[in-house]
């Protein structure tokens, strides 16, 4: 079989080979229906880009790093499963490949991202779970290695490029609909003060809930810590909006009979109907993956991009 160069792409599509390049180095610079058109060659051929070659030539290595969160209770650990999906799609489609790894807390994360830089030609990171005084960002910052987090900086919103969801949003609009339908003694099932996002998700439950009673209590994420905390509330409270899935199945155990929300819509809540708050997860990894190309390309602007992305709420019986 006679292999398939640049050439091949190029006299297929009826272009040059640097336009054949620029499509697979540079896209923006070639108008979009020639890029079309080169794209459907290089489809219809099968040509593969020799990475070695890439390298060489732009001194990079299309490789970038992201972290795969340790398995908590089988329910919220799903909800970056499907961004990392949609970021190796979204990665693949700008011509990059995606390296995951692991870490059990922030030391070990900087630790590898040292071992990561030493042994692989990386050119940066998608960083997730972002917290108060992060210290990935800083580290990474400091050393010039390119980042993007999902999660914004929290304390710190201008230091760097981020996405992340208006949690606050998705709350108020879960608690918004229970008073339509009729609910004014609703509680809050939420984590631990401290936390950004549960937090942010809070403050989007009082704020909806103004004027009226707000009973809350907190817990550690999980479906038995949220059952022990949910019972906690007061007994005339009729639905209870969540901070997580697995809160939100806690309290379903806990308090039979009372509407409840959750976030994060997971598999499990699809399964046993429980309403939910959403999350764009393949936006979301599609604009971290946008935002760190622009950065590696050079054309990002000379202040951090900030984007905030809108929830859902998906309405199922328990609401």
């Amino acid at each position: 079989m006679e292999k398939v160069t640049i050439a091949t792409v190029a006299e297929r599509a009826g272009v040059s080979r640097q336009t054949v390049s620029n499509v697979i180095n540079a896209p923006e610079v070639v108008r979009p229906e020639t890029r079309d058109r080169v794209r459907e060659a290089i489809a219809s051929l099968g040509y593969r880009v020799n990475q070695a070659a890439r390298q060489m030539r732009t001194g990079r290595s299309k490789l970038i790093a992201v972290r795969i969160e340790p398995a908590r209770d089988g329910i919220n650990g799903s909800v970056l499963d499907r961004f990392l999906h949609g970021l190796t799609d979204a990665a693949g489609l700008a011509g990059y490949r995606v390296m995951l790894y692991t870490a059990a807390d922030d030391a070990g994360e900087i630790a590898t991202y040292d071992e990561l830089l030493t042994a692989y030609d990386l050119d940066g990171f998608v960083l997730t779970s972002t917290h108060h005084g992060d210290p990935r960002t800083s580290w990474l910052a400091e050393r010039d290695v390119p980042f993007v987090t999902f999660g914004r900086p929290w304390g710190a919103p201008e230091t760097h490029s981020w996405v992340d969801v208006d949690n606050a949003a998705g709350t108020a609009a879960a608690t918004r609909r229970l008073l339509e339908t009729g609910h004014t003694r609703i509680g809050f099932l939420g984590w631990p003060a401290g936390s950004g996002v549960g937090d942010a998700r809070r403050a989007g439950w009082s704020s909806a809930m103004a004027g009226l009673p707000t009973p809350e209590v907190a817990a550690d994420d999980g479906v038995d810590s949220g059952a022990a905390a949910a019972a906690q509330l007061p007994d005339d409270i009729t639905a209870v909006v969540c901070a997580s899935d697995s809160l939100a199945l806690g309290a379903m155990r806990a308090l039979p009979g009372r509407a409840v929300v959750g976030f994060d819509d997971t598999a499990v809540a699809q399964a046993v109907g429980l309403t939910s708050v959403s999350q764009p997860l393949a936006e979301a990894a599609a604009r971290c993956m946008d935002l760190l190309a622009e950065l590696l390309d050079g054309r990002a602007p000379n202040h951090p991009t900030h984007l905030l992305l809108p929830p859902s709420l998906v309405v199922r019986r328990t609401a």
